[in-house]
C-alpha cells in the first residue's frame, strides 16, 4: 500500500478522460416545465479534477475538445476551478464536446447525455506521448474513456507510460452502457482496465457487471484487493461502502441529506477520497470524507458547480448528523 499512499500523497493528479457542459433544471423542475437551465461544467473527468482543486489539490486533465464556443467554454471553466489544461487539446471537424441536460429533481429524475461524434473520444497516443508524468503523483480515470478509439488504446497507453514513471493508477468503473458498442466488450475492456489498476472505486451494479451477475459483484471486488489492486472500494449507495485494504475490510456509512438530484455524487466522493488520503486521513477517514462530499453535491444543484470546497466540507462534517452505522 506504501507506493499507492505516497503517489496520492504528493496531492497533484493526472486526470484522464471527458470535460463535458452540464444543463440543469432548477430545483424540483421538469424539463418539459422549465422556462430556464443553468450552465455548468461536466464530464466525470473534469467533474473529478475540479473537485480535486475545490478541495486544495492539485489536478490536470488530458483530454480532447471541441474547436468551438462550447470547448471553449470548458477550457475556461477548467481554468477557474484551477484544473491545469496543458493537455487539454481541441479537434475539429465534426466532433462535439459531451452535453448532458438533466433534472434537479430526485423523483422522476431524468438525465440524457449527448455523446455522438464525442470530441474526447479521439483523444490519441500523441496526446499522452505529450504529458510529463514525472510532474503528478499518480492517475486517475474514470471508465468512460475506454468506450470507444482510439481513446481507449491511448488510456491504456497512458496507464504504462504512468507505471513507467512510477505513478499508481486509481480507477474509477463509471460504466455507462450507452457509450458502448456491446455489454461484451465493456466487461473485457473494464476488467483489463481493473487488473492494471492499484486502487478501485464502483458500485455494487459496476463490480457485479464485471463479475457476470450482480450477486458475484462483492466476492469480485474482494478477489480484485487479493490479488492485483492495492485498495478496493464497493460503493452500496444508501447502505454506504465496504473497501478491502491490506487484508482488512472496512464498512462505512453515509451522511444523510436531502438529495436535489443524483448527479456527481460518485465523482466528488473520489475528489474527497484522494485529497483526503493526499491530507494524512487514514483510510476509514478519508472514505468518510468522499462520503460527506458526496452528500454535499446530491443536495445541491449542478456537478462541478456543486462541489465542496475546503470550508464547505468541514463546516457540513461539523454540523451535519452522521455518518450512519455501516
Amino acid at each position: 500500500m506504501a507506493g499507492l499512499i505516497e503517489g496520492i500523497g504528493a496531492n497533484n493528479f493526472l486526470v484522464v478522460g471527458r470535460a463535458g457542459i452540464d444543463l440543469f433544471t432548477d430545483a424540483g423542475v421538469a424539463t418539459e416545465d422549465a422556462e430556464t437551465v443553468t450552465v455548468g461544467l461536466g464530464g466525470s473527468s473534469a467533474n473529478i479534477a475540479a473537485g480535486i482543486c475545490k478541495l486544495g489539490g492539485q489536478a490536470a486533465l488530458v483530454t480532447r475538445v471541441s474547436d468551438d464556443s462550447i470547448g471553449s467554454y470548458c477550457i475556461g471553466q477548467l481554468k477557474r476551478y484551477g484544473v491545469g489544461t496543458e493537455y487539454v487539446t481541441p479537434v475539429g471537424g465534426e466532433y462535439r464536446n459531451s452535453l448532458a441536460f438533466y433534472e434537479s429533481r430526485v423523483a422522476g429524475h431524468r438525465n440524457v447525455i449527448y455523446r455522438n461524434g464525442a470530441a474526447d473520444f479521439q483523444m490519441d497516443a500523441d496526446d499522452v506521448a505529450a504529458v510529463d508524468y514525472t510532474k503528478f503523483g499518480a492517475l486517475i480515470t474514470a471508465g468512460t474513456v475506454f468506450a470507444a478509439e482510439p481513446s481507449r488504446s491511448a488510456t491504456f497507453d497512458a496507464f504504462a507510460r504512468a507505471k513507467a514513471a512510477g505513478l499508481p493508477i486509481i480507477f474509477d468503473v463509471d460504466y455507462r452502457p450507452y457509450s458502448w458498442p456491446s455489454p461484451q466488450v465493456a466487461e473485457e475492456v473494464l476488467s483489463r482496465a481493473a487488473a492494471q489498476s492499484d486502487m478501485i472505486i464502483g458500485n455494487d451494479e459496476e463490480f457485479g457487471f464485471m463479475a457476470g451477475g450482480i450477486d458475484q459483484g462483492l466476492a469480485k471486488a474482494r478477489a480484485l484487493a487479493a490479488s492485483t489492486a492495492t485498495i478496493v472500494v464497493y460503493k452500496m449507495g444508501e447502505k454506504g461502502a465496504i473497501t478491502f485494504a491490506a487484508g482488512e475490510e472496512i464498512r462505512t456509512g453515509i451522511w444523510p441529506v436531502e438529495a436535489l438530484k443524483p448527479t456527481g455524487a460518485g465523482d466528488s466522493f473520489m475528489a474527497g477520497l484522494v485529497t483526503g488520503l493526499a491530507e494524512g486521513q487514514d483510510l476509514r477517514g478519508a472514505l468518510l470524507r468522499g462520503s460527506a462530499c458526496a452528500s454535499v453535491t446530491v443536495s445541491r444543484p449542478g456537478c462541478a458547480p456543486a462541489m465542496p470546497d475546503r470550508a464547505t466540507l468541514t463546516k457540513f462534517m461539523a454540523e451535519h448528523p452522521g455518518p450512519t452505522d455501516a
